[in-house]
């Protein structure tokens, strides 16, 4: 009975959540469709009052086959009526522009959510895990990268936070244009990258792509040389992890192997027989606690 009702608090928190978002990306969009539709009718307005006045100027053509004096035709204006407005009177996107500019955003989000976050680390280790543990699709992929997804919201909290202070915030409110609230918020990210890094895939990739660097300075490292040497950092390390990981498994399969060959029984698998033992180990031990602990501990 505890169990089902704690499934049903879950489905409720997860029915809430789901709720919540729908309603955040429903005003998001009802917002941005507002202040597309207000821009376009100044827009239109405007463009309606420059045709007006163009009419007013504009020099009367004569009847086909008269003559047209060099003057006329100098003095003759011709509207264009294709325009396209990018840029508002007050400095700001046009709303169009901005709604493509989200959509462009919300594609290249799960690649920067893989290359610039803990994301990669925390996927590879708990891959490992399962496969320490020789449970084939237990916990399932969806099970891991919810927990990778989570763990890296975690541990990027601060990160994320400083980006909204520091970029998000003035950007909204007029203090910084779209440029500079870019730049500002690869700052935090640039400096999370950095911590995470080793000296030497900064070095390989400098090389590569023939860009001085005394071995110091973090202004002198491109981003472009800065990602993949931080993508290689994070699978050093998550390759290492796994190792350690694998270890007292590995224990129990040779313990199990030798005592199968002993007895005699050399056609019966020994992974069919230590995979219980390997799952009661890792269940007294509270594997799941350390694992996730000491794996978001390397992050500070």
């Amino acid at each position: 009975m505890r169990n089902m009702s704690r499934s049903c608090n879950i489905k409720q928190e997860l029915r809430k959540i789901a709720y919540m978002l729908f309603m955040v990306f429903t005003i998001l969009a009802a917002d941005i469709a507002v202040a597309n539709a207000t821009s376009e009718d100044e827009a239109a307005a405007e463009h309606i009052l420059n045709n007006q006045e163009t009419d007013e100027n504009r020099t009367n053509i004569n009847e086909p086959g008269s003559a047209q004096t060099g003057e006329d035709l100098k003095e003759l204006n011709i509207a264009n009526n294709l325009s396209i407005t990018y840029e508002s009177g007050n400095g700001e996107l046009s709303g169009t522009l901005r709604i493509l500019l989200i959509l462009t955003a919300i594609a290249v989000i799960p690649m920067l959510l893989i290359t610039v976050t803990s994301f990669t680390r925390i996927l590879i280790v708990l891959h490992f895990t399962r496969q320490a543990l020789n449970t084939q699709s237990a916990p399932p992929n969806q099970v891991l990268i919810a927990i990778s997804l989570f763990l890296t919201f975690f541990i990027m909290q601060p990160v994320f936070s400083e980006i909204y202070t520091e970029a998000i915030v003035p950007y909204d409110a007029g203090e910084l244009t779209f440029e500079e609230a870019c730049t500002t918020a690869a700052g935090p990210l640039r400096d999370f990258m950095f911590e995470q890094t080793q000296v030497k895939d900064i070095d390989v990739f400098m090389q590569i792509s023939n860009t001085a660097w005394d071995g110091a300075s973090e202004e002198q490292v491109p981003t472009s040389v800065l990602v993949p040497a931080f993508i290689i950092s994070e699978l050093r390390t998550a390759f290492i992890i796994g190792f350690v990981i694998y270890i007292p498994f590995i224990v129990i399969d040779m313990v199990v192997a030798s005592v199968l060959m002993s007895m005699g029984m050399m056609m019966l698998p020994p992974t069919t027989i230590s995979m219980p033992f390997k799952i009661l180990l890792f269940v007294l031990a509270d594997g799941w606690n350390l694992v996730i602990v000491n794996l978001v501990r390397t992050f500070y």
